[in-house]
């Protein structure tokens, strides 16, 4: 009985002090294989084998069995899931670029707002927007891009989650610990909306490749931490032709502008041609920042991405920070707006036309 008597003590502990089922699942596992090591180590008529019980082809078939009924249940999960995104029998399958019922439902606040209505949510509904980064800015902004409808998100994000992460990036969970962040960020937008496509990239981003990867997106949204990436995003976008909604925070501050020298709106270059000299711009690991500052800078971002692909501003609805750069300061409660412009001279936009 030890080793039952263990198992119930570790699941009564679990639970008292709320940890999550796949930590208590590993104890377990620890524990079965250390019933099956004292079997398979210790001499016939041990102490400690007696007092674990049973055999080793008794632990090892239980173990395999366990595994089954696991693998029954996730399987079951899946088809369970399956069965719920088909349409119901004798209902009528949308027409492609339609909405379901559930879909109109869903987005009703969408339509019927003056500014966007149902053409504008039908556009979110066929856009593709690629988001690079899943931490304190991507979080916010792929969550309310799922819950807005936007047909298509991609993410890039080469990183896992670690504990420090999630003070901060709601998108994932103490679960997720270990996960890759673009797996993480993608199976919680799933479960938000399961009417979007979700595409989850776990690589690190080189030139060549965003240049490529770039090309098949509407919009970009970058919301990565240092400047060697935030410059080569943006070189990537300016070579094929897309617009970049950038973002970044500090401390207390954060700053947010969409740079589209297409349209004749500067680039991320025009304004930070380099990167600053070591120790003026430190990291957020180094300088620290609060919680909820990403959070309502990374809403910023989607908010200006769905004006954007909806065609709120193109209507003449409002003003898009194309060529304007908000500077939020969560410390006074203040912001900011600042005209930016295009350099002539600008080694990456200066050829556009």
């Amino acid at each position: 009985m030890l080793v039952p008597l263990i198992a119930a003590a570790m699941i009564g502990l679990a639970w008292a002090v709320g940890l999550p089922r796949r930590e208590v699942g590993i104890m377990l596992a620890i524990l079965w294989a250390g019933a099956l090591s004292v079997h398979l180590v210790l001499p016939e008529g041990a102490a400690l084998r007696e007092a674990v019980g049973g055999s080793a082809p008794g632990w090892f078939l239980l173990g395999l069995a366990i595994l089954g009924v696991l693998a029954y249940r996730g399987w079951l999960k899946r088809l369970r899931a399956r069965a719920a995104a088909r349409p119901a029998p004798g209902a009528e399958a949308p027409k492609p670029g339609a909405f379901s019922s559930a879909e109109l439902d869903r987005y009703a606040r969408h339509i019927v707002l003056r500014e966007l209505g149902g053409p504008g949510q039908r556009k979110l509904k066929s856009a593709k927007v690629l988001v690079v980064g899943a931490g304190g800015l991507g979080s916010p902004a792929l969550l309310y891009l799922a819950a807005a409808g936007v047909g298509t998100i991609a993410v890039v994000d080469d990183d896992a989650v670690s504990n420090s992460n999630l003070q901060r990036q709601v998108i994932h969970r103490d679960a997720d610990i270990g996960l890759p962040k673009a797996e993480s960020a993608a199976r919680t937008m799933r479960a938000l909306n399961p009417f979007g496509t979700v595409v989850p990239i776990a690589e690190r981003l080189d030139a060549e490749g965003a240049e490529r990867l770039f090309a098949g997106y509407d919009l970009i949204l970058d919301g990565t931490d240092n400047f060697a990436t935030r410059l080569l995003v943006n070189a990537a976008c300016v070579a094929a032709g897309k617009p970049l909604i950038s973002a970044a925070i500090t401390q207390w501050e954060g700053q947010i502008s969409l740079y589209d020298p297409a349209r004749g709106a500067p680039c991320y270059a025009c304004i930070f041609p380099q990167e600053p000299a070591e120790g003026l711009a430190p990291s957020c690991a180094v300088a620290g920042v609060v919680g909820a500052l990403p959070g309502v800078v990374g809403s910023m971002m989607a908010l200006e991405a769905v004006k954007e692909l909806g065609g709120v501003t193109a209507s003449g609805a409002g003003q898009s920070l194309r060529g304007r750069m908000m500077l939020y300061d969560a410390l006074w409660g203040e912001n900011r707006t600042i005209t930016i412009r295009r350099r002539a001279d600008c080694p990456v936009c200066g050829g556009v036309q």
